[in-house]
């Protein structure tokens, strides 16, 4: 901020500055705080667009437009949800990776083309990592590990004991070659040391369809997917592929208090930015955020399923670095090549 329209100094003596020499001496200090404080409190100053790389309807697009509503209402200008579909979600964050980098152009990202992508595609046209800035971590959508109710298992260890018994003989499901449910998967035969076949499907409609008709016995999938299959009778679950139980089915234990230490897998949704998007704009989004989320924004959230979490930029960045790590590793464990 420029100080202007302050009252001379009429003191005396060693210490007086006299008039002239300090409105230079506030002028001056203008000229280096000002750029700063434009970026923060100036921005926005028309309407933000926030990508989604999937089609609407999904989770990622529902948080996006939660989002953007409350950060309209906040910033009293638009914020435009926009689906840019495709390619596991590469098309949208590739081109957020390549907008300018003013704060006008937001990606409410999603795991498959931060975490995943890296180890799936070959000729990856962005880096996950060095080409955004992290705003937020807003939410993670752990998956609920669930079988047909035919399968002799009622908890983990059941089911571990089970394909040790018949190895190669239980499938398990997926959203698809290279989705986040796959990976999880193969991230439970590495951790369990067991021999299931992986099926892939075209997107988690069919997928539980053929689970609930006994062609699939075990899957993972979210909890607005699967929990009603539950409640139903049409599925079993077997755990939480988090750390914490989920109040939504508090009775279902995670496969961390069911022997797998540390074992964590689902989807997560999290606001980033194109590289060199200024700091005090991404701080100032983040702020807001954070904001939303004591505000009832966490509240929605769990209503629909989700875990909230609000980790700010350097926790998230520090976050996607370590989740581009752990799934690059079960890709490698795995034998799954980039394509």
């Amino acid at each position: 901020m420029v100080l202007t329209g302050t009252p001379p100094i009429h003191a005396t003596g060693r210490g007086a500055t006299r008039p002239g020499r300090r409105a230079f001496l506030a002028g001056a200090a203008g000229i280096v705080v000002a750029p700063a404080a434009r970026a923060q409190d100036a921005w926005p100053t028309r309407a933000v667009r926030m990508i989604v790389a999937y089609p609407a309807g999904g989770s990622t697009d529902i948080v996006a437009r939660l989002a953007a509503e409350r950060l309209s209402q906040l910033w009293g200008q638009s914020v435009i949800v926009e689906n840019r579909s495709g390619a596991a979600g590469t098309i949208g964050a590739d081109g957020v990776a390549k907008a300018a980098p003013d704060g006008y152009t937001l990606l409410m990202a999603a795991s498959p083309e931060i975490a995943i992508a890296r180890s799936t595609l070959r000729n990856l046209p962005y880096d996950p990592v060095r080409d955004f800035a992290a705003i937020m971590l807003v939410a993670q959508s752990p998956f609920l590990l669930l079988a047909h109710p035919s399968v002799a298992a009622q908890d983990v260890q059941g089911l571990i004991a089970l394909a040790k018994a018949r190895p190669g003989t239980l499938n398990f499901g997926s959203f698809g070659n290279g989705t986040s449910n796959h990976f999880v998967g193969e991230l439970l035969k590495a951790e369990a040391g067991i021999d299931i076949t992986h099926v892939p499907y075209r997107g988690s409609g069919p997928m539980i369809t053929d689970l609930i008709a006994g062609n699939l016995q075990i899957a993972f999938d979210t909890f607005p997917a699967g929990l009603p299959h539950v409640q139903a009778g049409r599925l079993r679950a077997l755990g939480v592929g988090m750390l914490r139980r989920s109040p939504l089915a508090p009775d279902v234990a995670t496969l961390d208090e069911q022997g797998l230490k540390g074992f964590t897998g689902g989807s997560w949704v999290g606001l980033v930015a194109p590289a060199r998007t200024p700091a005090a704009v991404v701080t100032r989004i983040s702020t807001d955020m954070q904001r939303l989320m004591n505000e009832g924004f966490a509240t929605a959230l769990t209503e629909r399923g989700l875990v909230p979490e609000a980790l700010g930029p350097a926790e998230f960045r520090s976050f996607i670095e370590a989740e581009v790590g752990k799934w690059g590793r079960v890709a490698a464990r795995a034998g799954i090549r980039a394509e």
